[in-house]
């Protein structure tokens, strides 16, 4: 079996672009992958035309080899873009390999280690920064079934916040803790505050019971989030920016985080996730991957969670985009109201394939990206319609 061509296609999401690929072969086989990365839809997909060359005319089935080609035959490493280039085929090699052997990419990895996973909404407080509002929101998470959501009350503070917007702050996650008291309810920092603002800030949040506080620092060492996780009164999950597995090894030695965050598509693919999976594994921590794509890499964090024994909970921000964006692929999970769990993938592969109808509807949108900078940007409306 031979690799023939590859196909990409942005898809505009109302807030934020999507990129899907496929990888077509001789046999008539088409593999899917995913390679949305919020603000560079178009440069990883002029990335993904430019790696090609490796790829065509490769045999699907040897997916290491085809990833490290396509990491191999430059003379440079060019960091997130690359490595989200190469999962996206990478994955559609895997979707093609599962579908040549008739099962799941969890049976290729050793099987299924449990029937469901434990799902968080995000994406979901699309509404004012007030609490009124974000318990509002709220409801409607909880009433679609929800047992886990997470969101970031800080507006648009950087490196520190002023005391009435962390009061503001409080005042909106005391609210929806009140209103559920056994919710589970993560903290997302994105990665803005000061070390010693982190700190202050989870001492404030941490008597509302919170499951995690997510990058409560900056992304360009590994070492200021172990110095707050050694500190802080609420546990620390980080890593979704990272690209590569040895940035975890980094992580790990550090110690105090115990909740790594891989995303698949920054990491290059299945493998490397699966790679930071064991290092965790072996730090006595547990893997959240990180998902603000679209369907198709939420069905892969599934085939993860399917077979990864240290996972977990997955992020999940389909069911608040869009409601055309189901519409995408042939398979989204299904949501357990009683425990708030996602089904897992059982088709041969990747277990979707996609809607070529539905993207050719929704074209490429310039101005859909997030920027967290601005204000309201909470109501996800794109650059410059909030």
């Amino acid at each position: 079996m031979k690799i023939t061509r590859i196909e990409t296609y942005a898809v505009g999401a109302g807030w934020k672009n999507l990129l899907f690929v496929e990888v077509y072969t001789d046999t008539g086989l088409i593999g899917l992958g995913e390679g949305t990365l919020n603000g560079f839809i178009r440069t990883t997909e002029a990335a993904i035309r430019e790696l090609q060359q490796f790829v065509i005319g490769q045999d699907p089935t040897q997916v290491q080899r085809i990833a490290a080609r396509m990491m191999e035959s430059v003379s440079l490493d060019a960091g997130h873009i690359h490595r989200t280039a190469v999962a996206a085929i990478e994955v559609a090699c895997w979707d093609i390999l599962g579908q040549y052997l008739g099962v799941p990419i969890w049976q290729l990895l050793g099987g299924r280690v449990r029937e469901s996973v434990l799902a968080y909404a995000n994406g979901w407080y699309r509404t004012e920064r007030t609490a009124e509002h974000f318990v509002a929101a709220a409801d409607k998470v909880v009433a679609a079934g929800f047992h886990a959501l997470k969101l970031d009350p800080f507006g648009n503070a950087q490196g520190f916040i002023e005391r009435d917007e962390l009061q503001l702050a409080y005042d909106i996650v005391a609210s929806i803790r009140a209103r559920y008291p056994r919710l589970r309810i993560l903290i997302d920092v994105h990665a803005r505050f000061a070390e010693a603002e982190a700190i202050r800030a989870a001492e404030k949040l941490a008597p509302l019971d919170l499951y995690w506080w997510e990058e409560p620092t900056t992304r360009e060492r590994e070492a200021p989030a172990n110095a707050v996780a050694h500190r802080s009164p609420i546990r620390v999950a980080t890593g979704e920016m990272f690209d590569t597995v040895s940035q975890f090894y980094t992580l790990a030695v550090g110690g105090g985080v115990n909740i790594f965050q891989p995303e698949p598509m920054s990491l290059g693919g299945l493998l490397p996730t699966v790679a930071v999976a064991n290092l965790a594994r072996a730090h006595g921590s547990w893997i959240a991957p990180h998902q603000s794509g679209g369907p198709v890499a939420t069905a892969l964090c599934l085939q993860l969670a399917a077979c990864v024994p240290n996972f977990l909970i997955q992020e999940n921000f389909d069911y608040f985009n869009e409601a055309w964006t189901r519409d995408l692929v042939s398979w989204t999970p299904s949501l357990n109201p009683h425990n708030g769990h996602f089904s897992l993938p059982t088709a041969p592969g990747l277990g979707v394939t996609l809607n070529r109808e539905v993207v050719a509807q929704h074209p490429y949108d310039p101005e859909a990206f997030l920027n967290i900078h601005v204000p309201h940007w909470e109501k996800r409306l794109g650059a410059d319609r909030v």
